[in-house]
């Protein structure tokens, strides 16, 4: 396995204009990391495309991978010309996580109302997403790029939804993101929920989140889990996620892929987001 960081850890310092994309790559690297995500917030290699060069050449000089490339989508189109520009721009990320050399990318693929999230809605849906899903992954195979959706956006985030896409879609180059926190968006019991996924995953994300499950108003970070249950980002290991056992998980499993460090929490972000390395760096390598 390989230990790294997701740009979107450092969103918080990107978006004060504090650090680049480079000056990500710089920084995971001092703080010995082996690779970087790369989700495009705060920059854009569509408008931006001398970036996409720049950023590959970069990450070669400092002898990181880079990993992954994530974005969002949503395939619940009101029409079908909506759709097919859909298809049409996540292909055209396709073609950037080509050039920087990513074998892994991640789409998202769909957004309901919290009312629109029931099991009918997911199964009339369920054949469109399948659709979308294939086509992503069939335009990314001559890449050698392996696509996944993650169980992130309230709708695709139970284990089951996800296993139900992926093993429709039934295409090789097609898995998950799976990420170890985001379950509980949906109020999904961690521990089982990684279980249930973890050998369909291409990529690992390690996160962690307080969560509450009472109605005390909170203020500063917190936000509403789709059964009105409460969450925080949190520092890998300070949360309330049963990390050391998901890590334990982890090893024993077969997954040798990337594992990423994603924080989203409102403390300083490199402060944060090193700590977060550093526990997950001392339970997956000792």
């Amino acid at each position: 396995m390989k230990l790294g960081m997701s740009s979107y850890s450092l969103f918080q310092a990107i978006n004060k204009g504090e650090m680049d994309i480079l000056d990500v790559l710089d920084w995971v690297k001092e703080i010995g990391g082996e690779h970087l995500e790369l989700v495009p917030m705060g920059y854009d290699f569509i408008e931006t495309p001398a970036l996409i060069g720049q950023v590959k050449e970069k990450a070669a000089s400092l002898g990181l991978d880079l990993s992954n490339y994530a974005i969002g989508a949503n395939f619940l189109c009101e029409t079908e010309e909506a759709f097919e520009q859909e298809i049409a721009r996540v292909q055209q990320h396709v073609d950037v996580a080509h050039q920087l050399g990513v074998k892994f990318m991640r789409h998202d693929i769909a957004n309901r109302d919290v009312h629109e999230r029931t099991l009918s809605h997911f199964m009339k849906d369920l054949p469109k997403l399948v659709e979308a899903c294939q086509r992503i992954a069939d335009y990314a195979k001559d890449k050698g790029i392996v696509t996944s959706i993650e169980n992130h956006g309230y709708y695709v985030q139970s284990s089951d939804r996800v296993q139900a896409i992926v093993q429709q879609v039934d295409r090789e180059n097609f898995r998950t993101t799976l990420d170890i926190g985001n379950f509980l968006c949906y109020d999904e019991n961690p521990l089982t929920a990684v279980k249930n996924n973890l050998p369909i995953a291409s990529i690992i994300h390690l996160k962690d989140f307080y969560y509450r499950q009472d109605k005390v108003s909170r203020f500063g970070g917190w936000f509403g889990t789709h059964f009105g249950n409460q969450l925080r980002g949190a520092i890998l290991g300070h949360g309330d996620l049963p990390t050391q056992e998901i890590i334990e998980m982890i090893k024993t499993s077969s997954y040798d892929g990337y594992v990423t460090i994603e924080f989203e929490g409102v403390e300083e972000c490199r402060f944060a987001a090193k700590a977060s390395f550093d526990y997950a760096k001392k339970l997956l390598f000792s």
